[in-house]
């Protein structure tokens, strides 16, 4: 009997420890990410999919010449903020993963990925992550994955972010798109994110950051990340473009514009500041072309061309204006 009230006592205890062990956790975000750095240029990235809502906002961590952190499985969120903040303090990626490993009773249900700006890896991945989970440490990344449907996930994904060709966007989404060829998280998919940081900090957080694009919730998480990012970088043309307009290097402008339709040909709004822009030219007869039928499917687009005169941005004739009305 005697033995019986010890089972009984041990038991529960297993179990107050394992609830103080959910307790201190966060969401359930089994799932699968990548940190890497761009030997090229220097910038880091951490990317993550997981069948669970707005996953990015609790997995994944960058800061500007420290590193990034992808955290997840039985997710404990303070691996991102402390671990960036041991890095920048000069620890190692193993050093500061070890010394929050060490102060974490949850340990043993964590996968986590730390890299930095020298493109040194540390990843872990917890005794109790529910399998199938594993990770695989290359030079300059890390892929990480648990609740896998099959063990083959994080293994395809590294092979795909080496062979692939292209920035380091491209390489992540191919290492992605790997995943999800070896059907990737056993539930299935719902939402994914990226986050790129430079190599140095400029001091200002708003340069610092070069993509940090999220899919809350959608049917295919991957492909629509894939597709935000190829708007994101038609965008960066459009905003060099308009730095270039806002010192008056037209032609310059003129081929930023173009560079941003070729990505994203279908955007009426870049069609249109490429027409303002041929109008700065002075090319009214190629203006005309890009410009008439968007002023026929929306007059807004007509009325706000007035308004460009006065902050200075179109610079014609009024005489040339009254011509560009008439379209």
């Amino acid at each position: 009997m005697k033995s019986f009230y010890i089972f009984v006592f041990l038991f529960f205890s297993l179990l107050v420890g394992h609830a103080q062990v959910y307790k201190k956790a966060e969401p359930y975000t089994h799932t699968y990410s990548i940190v890497a750095r761009d030997s090229v240029t220097g910038n880091m990235a951490v990317a993550v999919q997981s069948h669970w809502f707005s996953v990015g906002s609790v997995v994944i961590y960058g800061q500007a010449g420290v590193g990034v952190v992808a955290t997840q499985a039985l997710v404990n969120p303070s691996y991102g903020p402390n671990g960036l903040k041991l890095m920048s303090e000069g620890k190692s990626p193993k050093a500061a993963l070890e010394e929050l490993l060490t102060e974490d009773e949850g340990q043993m249900y964590r996968q986590v990925a730390f890299l930095n700006g020298n493109g040194d890896v540390a990843a872990h991945t917890g005794d109790l992550c529910i399998g199938e989970a594993g990770h695989y440490v290359g030079k300059n990344f890390s892929v990480q994955a648990n609740m896998m449907l099959k063990n083959t996930v994080w293994k395809a994904m590294a092979k795909a972010y080496e062979t692939t060709k292209g920035d380091l966007s491209t390489r992540i989404i191919a290492a992605m798109k790997a995943a999800e060829a070896e059907k990737g998280d056993i539930r299935g998919s719902q939402s994914a994110a990226i986050k790129i940081v430079k190599a140095e900090s400029t001091g200002n957080s708003w340069e610092d950051t070069v993509m940090d694009l999220r899919v809350e919730d959608h049917e295919n998480p991957v492909a629509e990340l894939e597709r935000l990012i190829g708007i994101q970088k038609a965008y960066d043309f459009m905003n060099k473009g308009d730095v270039a307009m806002e010192k008056g290097d037209s032609k310059l402008a003129e081929e930023l514009y173009l560079s941003a339709q070729k990505l994203y040909p279908d955007n009426i709004e870049m069609q249109y500041w490429y027409g303002i822009n041929l109008l700065n030219n002075k090319e009214f007869d190629r203006a005309h072309k890009v410009l008439k039928p968007i002023f026929k499917k929306d007059n807004n687009w007509k009325i706000l061309t007035g308004r460009l005169m006065d902050s200075k941005l179109l610079s014609i004739s009024d005489e040339e204006l009254k011509k560009v009305m008439s379209w």
